[in-house]
């Protein structure tokens, strides 16, 4: 075997990839009578324009949200609550009794709290001192 090399970079779709199939391989090992994570997404769309979008995944009895997104203009007007009941719907239907979720405390943990989500860590000054990682999780 060669000499090992560190390459430092920003985005690295590849490197996702590899890591992903990587960590999927190894959780699957350790977990055989569990089926696999599964991508979990919602987009709500007007007239062909993305106004709100979720991304996550579940496995075994768990469901994450990586990613929520309201266009400004739709904000609380129900778009995002209407998103967040069709992710937990498909997630109860794949067998899921809770999902997990984290927002900064300038984005929006209050949307997911009035939502039945409870804080159960923070972790204070990240990013920055005054701004705080809140994360969320709700009984489904």
């Amino acid at each position: 075997m060669g000499d090992a090399r560190t390459t430092l970079g920003k985005a690295d779709a590849a490197l996702d990839q590899r890591l992903t199939e990587e960590l999927n391989r190894f959780n699957a090992a350790a977990t055989p009578d569990v089926a696999a994570a599964e991508e979990l997404t919602v987009r709500i769309e007007q007239d062909d324009d993305l106004i709100a979008g979720v991304s996550g995944w579940t496995w075994g009895q768990a469901a994450g949200i990586g990613l929520t997104w309201v266009r400004e203009d739709q904000r609380g007007t129900g778009v995002g609550a209407s998103l967040l009941t069709a992710f937990e719907r498909e997630a109860v239907a794949r067998g899921c009794t809770h999902v997990f979720v984290t927002s900064f405390t300038f984005q929006a943990p209050e949307f997911y709290e009035r939502l039945g989500y409870e804080e159960i860590f923070r972790w204070e000054s990240v990013p920055t001192p005054g701004r705080d990682d809140v994360h969320l999780r709700k009984q489904l």
